[in-house]
């Protein structure tokens, strides 16, 4: 209730907002006897938080929407630090992204870097990891795959030198196409002309504690090949399931089965001691015309069932008690974004704070209805929906 206050103050303070005072008072007391669900507990999702566009919002304003969702995780694409200001304060856990491979490889250089973008924020605003490097061994460029690790490598030093390394982890995000092979996914294994990239990149892993963080998009497959690929596979619906016959163990989600591929790939390689986690999946809502499936109703059930999955604590049949950890991509459609239309079309949101899509988790509900439950909590007291808390509160901000 005391963030709540928080929260009306700032709404309060703008000279459009005296219109939303009797409806936010009412969402309050709504809040305070139980029937609303959003503030009970921070939702299990992190958020992709993309800005190659011109017409996003302020940070101050992200971190209201973001708070209202009561989504604790966001990863960034950069450092910025009139974002990691804005955050300052409200507990959300924040991944950065690092510059130049080869100039963080050097030393000085890297605690240089550490020293201005991350430092400085802490203990406000809660940065938990930095990303080394985004998809470098799926790449070609052979100067930024060698100083991936000495980049990593200096980081981590450079934490450790400055007593941050017990609150701040150094990982690298990589592409599900340094594996050669993933189905079936007991089969996974990495490609073998990165074995001398990615064995040492494992043993920092393990030596560091930090996961080993994999982009996956099922929708290119989907989009690759919209004949073969089931699409309730990809989507999380109700299928009859792929079973893999080197552990009988039966999949009834690509995502899943590429996380469980990803696990066999460095169990081969001799490590069952690094977790894996999603550092960006999701599902376009609009593309060009041959971007077979980027629809409205396809990116929300995705989203969606994947968010009910998360929730739950779902693990993959390989990791049945790990629960999957996973940061959607992404917050907003990012205009300006190059490649095909889909590139420009993952966002949860508009940039005006209007939602693409229902993620309101009820079952039963569909894209643009108004679900009266929320799948994310559970509670004897009837509750007002997910999607509907989000329309007051971004009134606040947009109208």
């Amino acid at each position: 209730m005391e963030r709540s206050l928080v929260c009306a103050r700032f709404f309060f303070s703008f000279p459009w907002a005296s219109s939303l005072r009797l409806g936010y008072i009412l969402l309050l007391l709504l809040s305070a006897n139980g029937f609303v669900s959003s503030a009970t507990a921070p939702l299990k999702f992190g958020i992709n938080y993309g800005q190659i566009a011109n017409n996003l919002p302020p940070p101050t304003q992200v971190s209201g929407i973001l708070q209202s969702l009561n989504v604790k995780r966001v990863k960034l694409y950069d450092a910025d630090p009139s974002v990691l200001k804005a955050f300052a304060g409200t507990g959300v856990e924040f991944t950065v992204s690092g510059g130049d491979l080869v100039h963080m490889s050097d030393a000085s250089n890297a605690r240089a870097w550490v020293t201005q973008n991350v430092q400085p924020f802490l203990p406000a605003t809660r940065i938990t990891s930095i990303i080394v490097g985004n998809e470098v061994l799926s790449g070609d460029d052979t100067a930024a795959m060698q100083s991936l690790l000495p980049a990593m490598q200096a980081v981590h030093q450079a934490l450790v030198d400055l007593g941050l390394d017990g609150e701040v982890n150094v990982s690298t995000s990589q592409s599900v196409n340094v594996l050669a092979s993933s189905y079936p996914p007991s089969s996974g294994v990495f490609r073998e002309d990165l074995a001398q990239y990615m064995e040492p990149l494992l043993d920092f892993h393990a030596q560091v504690g930090s996961p080993f963080l994999i982009n996956a998009y099922p929708f290119f497959a989907y989009k690759a090949s919209p004949s073969t690929v089931s699409l309730p596979y990809v989507l999380f619906e109700p299928n009859p399931g792929v079973r893999d016959p080197g552990t009988n163990l039966t999949y009834d989600n690509m995502l899943y089965a590429q996380i469980d591929a990803v696990y066999a790939a460095m169990e081969a390689m001799g490590h069952t001691d690094v977790g894996v986690r999603i550092s960006e999946t999701g599902w376009p809502s609009s593309g060009d015309a041959d971007e077979v499936g980027a629809t409205v109703q396809n990116a929300a059930a995705y989203n969606r069932n994947l968010m009910k999955r998360v929730a739950a604590g779902q693990g993959t049949p390989r990791r049945p008690d790990v629960p999957v950890d996973v940061l959607v991509f992404a917050l907003f459609n990012e205009n300006m974004k190059p490649g095909q239309a889909s590139e420009r079309n993952y966002g949860l949101f508009y940039p005006n704070g209007t939602s693409v899509y229902d993620l309101g988790l009820d079952d039963g509900g569909s894209p643009g209805t108004s679900p009266t439950t929320s799948g994310f909590y559970s509670s004897s007291k009837p509750m007002i929906s997910f999607p509907v808390g989000v329309v007051v509160l971004l009134a606040a901000f947009f109208l």
